[in-house]
C-alpha cells in the first residue's frame, strides 16, 4: 500500500495534451499529417503497382497528392483564421491564400476527372488516396490523446 492520500472521486486524470495545444503544436501536427500521407500513399501505390498493375498505382498517386495538399491547404487557413482571432499581424499572403484555396478546389477537381477519364484504373484506388488525408488526422489526434 502507499501512502499517498486518495480523493473522494477516485484517481485524478491527467489533463490530455490536446486541451494544452498550441497554434505552433497544430501546425507541428497537420505537418506530421502531411508526412504520414505522403509516405503512406508511396508505399501503397507501390503495393498496387506490383499486385495489380500501372493503372491502379496510378490512381492512387494523384489521391494521395490530392490528400497531402488539402491538409496543406488547411493548415494555412488555420494560420489566418488563429491571427484572426488572436488580433495578431495577419500573414501578408491571407487574402492570396483565400483565393488560391478556392482555385485549388478546382484543379483538384480537374485532377480527379483527369485520373478517371485518362487513367481508367480502380476508383477503389483514386478513393483510397483521397482518404489518406482523413486516415492521417485520425492517426494524429489518437497519437496526441494518447500523450
Amino acid at each position: 500500500m502507499t501512502d499517498e492520500p486518495h480523493s473522494p472521486a477516485g484517481p485524478s486524470l491527467a489533463t490530455p495534451s490536446l486541451a494544452t495545444l498550441t497554434n505552433d503544436g497544430l501546425q507541428a501536427l497537420l505537418m506530421r499529417a502531411i508526412r504520414i500521407t505522403l509516405i503512406v500513399g508511396a508505399i501503397a501505390a507501390l503495393v498496387l503497382w506490383k499486385a495489380s498493375g500501372w493503372r491502379d498505382a496510378a490512381m492512387m498517386a494523384p489521391g494521395a497528392a490530392i490528400s497531402a495538399a488539402s491538409i496543406l491547404e488547411w493548415r494555412r487557413l488555420i494560420r489566418f483564421l488563429n491571427a484572426k482571432m488572436d488580433h495578431q499581424q495577419v500573414p501578408r499572403a491571407a487574402a492570396v491564400s483565400a483565393v488560391f484555396f478556392v482555385l485549388r478546389l478546382g484543379v483538384f477537381g480537374a485532377a480527379i476527372y483527369g485520373s478517371l477519364k485518362c487513367l481508367r484504373g480502380s476508383v477503389v484506388a483514386l478513393l483510397c488516396g483521397l482518404g489518406l488525408a482523413l486516415l492521417a488526422m485520425v492517426w494524429e489526434a489518437v497519437r496526441l490523446l494518447r500523450d
